[in-house]
């Protein structure tokens, strides 16, 4: 495959000291291990200079959350809400239970089991993640999961975001604390005196939290290690270069580290979303992140294809991926390896990052090669069964006892020939 580049990224992002970052994270974790409460309490004063009475959150609090929102802001978030359960909803019906005969006397089944108890993380940072509140915590309540409970870290105010905790509320999680950080992780996974551990961990944030939910991993179940957010568009000689340049500067707008691109069939339009980045970005209150982040990481390519647009982006794999053709649709089975698919011009990535309902926290970084995004399943543990009768337990045990005795694993062929003896008396 072959293509040109109209604008590269001009800047390889530095290796960051891995080693000092796994040795921060893993003496934080084990603070909170050892010490509870306490270590909690330390590094929020230390990084959020926090100093609560308690963590957690009252519910006359989180109820009160709702008046300090607008009225619009509010039935904003309560559609959202309701359209990320229909959606749940969806997911969740497409998978099913179910006993079969697999041979005469066999039968086998599967269950679908709630996990008892998740932590959602919703970041703070730089803006308040009203929709990973949301889109962390509906599919968890969708797939039937008992308890429920979510952090977000305390904003300059000392308290979680009006909208974001009235997202959680809303939703229905069953506690509510305000701190963040991989010492939030460290809560989840190991407890403390006020705060029961959870089985499974989600929700994106820094390196700390990342690197935290990978450390923890195997005490917990996590989602995924969410990296720094990507979008790339795939358009052809029909694109229009001001929606284009708005969904990469959109993007672009996160954090500095995004990756961004557009990868086309027309240099015309490569050129043409070149300038019109650059309009774009001096009319935008937040030029200083997003131009950064499109500087250094911001690509445009030109290929012959549409089907090498395709190739392209699946060895690209982001986390976005719009598709700005004449038929957008054509491409679809050319897609393999991204997060999520946006069809068309008038379906622009900013609608799932904000109220569209689907998936949110997203594979990134390479990593939608062989995983997808958080989704009620993984709420879900598929547990099978089965049950054998008399005639049926002949023929396996038969089978068992051949295997058995090629591997050598003489206490499993007894425990098959002895059922075999048995049922010629």
């Amino acid at each position: 495959m072959q293509f040109r580049e109209i604008k590269r990224a001009s800047h390889q992002p530095a290796k960051d000291d891995q080693y000092q970052l796994q040795e921060t994270v893993r003496s934080i974790l084990e603070k909170v291990r050892q010490e509870g409460d306490r270590a909690l309490a330390y590094y929020e004063k230390k990084f959020d200079n926090y100093e609560p009475e308690t963590f957690r959150v009252s519910e006359e609090k989180a109820e009160a959350a709702k008046h300090k929102l607008p009225e619009h802001i509010v039935e904003e978030i309560d559609l959202s809400v309701e359209r990320a359960t229909s959606f749940a909803w969806i997911q969740r019906e497409s998978l099913i239970e179910f006993e079969r005969e697999l041979l005469p006397g066999q039968s086998v089944g599967q269950k679908l089991i709630p996990l008892e108890s998740c932590g959602c993380y919703a970041p703070g940072g730089r803006y308040p993640s009203i929709t990973s509140a949301i889109l962390t915590s509906v599919p968890a309540r969708v797939a039937g999961v008992k308890r429920i409970i979510a952090c977000s870290p305390p904003g300059q105010k000392g308290e979680i975001d009006p909208g974001v905790l009235y997202a959680m509320r809303r939703v229905g999680v069953n506690e509510i604390y305000c701190f963040g950080g991989a010492q939030a992780v460290g809560a989840f996974a190991y407890g403390t005196e006020t705060i029961e551990p959870v089985d499974f961990i989600v929700g994106p944030g820094n390196q700390y939290v990342n690197e935290a939910k990978r450390q923890v991993f195997g005490k917990v179940g996590i989602d995924l290690l969410a990296g720094p957010s990507e979008c790339l568009v795939i358009a052809d000689e029909t694109g229009r270069a001001d929606y284009i340049a708005s969904d990469l500067i959109a993007q672009c707008e996160h954090d500095p580290n995004v990756r961004t691109g557009l990868v086309t069939t027309s240099e015309d339009l490569a050129r043409n979303t070149l300038d019109e980045v650059e309009r774009q970005l001096k009319e935008r209150t937040t030029q200083e992140v997003a131009r950064s982040s499109w500087e250094n990481n911001g690509i445009i390519v030109v290929v012959d294809r549409l089907e090498d647009a395709a190739r392209f982006a699946d060895e690209y794999a982001p986390e976005h991926l719009e598709i700005h053709t004449s038929d957008p649709r054509a491409l679809l089975p050319h897609l393999q390896n991204c997060g999520t698919i946006f069809l068309g011009e008038d379906t622009p990535e900013v609608y799932s990052d904000k109220v569209a309902g689907l998936n949110h926290p997203l594979p990134t970084g390479g990593t939608a090669r062989f995983s997808g995004g958080l989704w009620v399943g993984q709420f879900l543990k598929v547990v099978t069964y089965q049950q054998v009768d008399m005639k049926a337990s002949k023929a396996l045990a038969r089978l068992t006892e051949a295997r058995c005795r090629y591997e050598g694993m003489d206490a499993h062929r007894y425990a098959a020939v002895i059922r075999l003896e048995d049922l010629k008396k």
